[in-house]
């Protein structure tokens, strides 16, 4: 008799441990828009330094949970612009890009980049975007 009704209590005991694994490790993910201007006789070398080939700084990226990390350039009435976005999927978003911003590499990254871009007025780099609109 103790048996059967181990079996009986199996299948929820299981499904409570699987939905609060699920529940645990689940964090939602925190996505990122930014612009920044940029240099039109720049805008060679910069493409270089980002190509797909370049190793650049994409561990460092990926070592602080940043994902699915594009930049997109646009030209708008004769200016030049940088569009980027990623997605973070860490737990401690100021933590992570503040140990991200002491990194050498990273530090060293910024030194070629920075340079080759034109923040937008009252910024000092890229600037975050507003998300208005988010299709899952």
């Amino acid at each position: 008799m103790m048996n059967k009704s181990i079996k009986h209590l199996k299948m929820p005991i299981l499904l409570l441990a699987l939905l609060a694994t699920v529940g645990c490790a689940h964090q939602p993910l925190k996505r990122v828009g930014m612009v920044v201007g940029i240099q039109p006789d720049k805008i060679p070398q910069y493409k270089q330094l980002h190509a797909d080939s370049n190793p650049g700084v994409r561990d460092i990226l990926n070592k602080y949970h940043m994902q699915n990390f594009s930049i997109y350039l646009q030209q708008i009435e004769g200016k030049w612009y940088e569009f980027g976005y990623y997605e973070y999927t860490g737990h401690d978003f100021e933590a992570d890009m503040a140990k991200m911003a002491k990194e050498p590499r990273t530090i060293a990254w910024l030194k070629k980049c920075d340079p080759m871009q034109i923040p937008l007025p009252g910024y000092k780099g890229w600037t975050p975007m507003e998300r208005v609109y988010f299709n899952p």
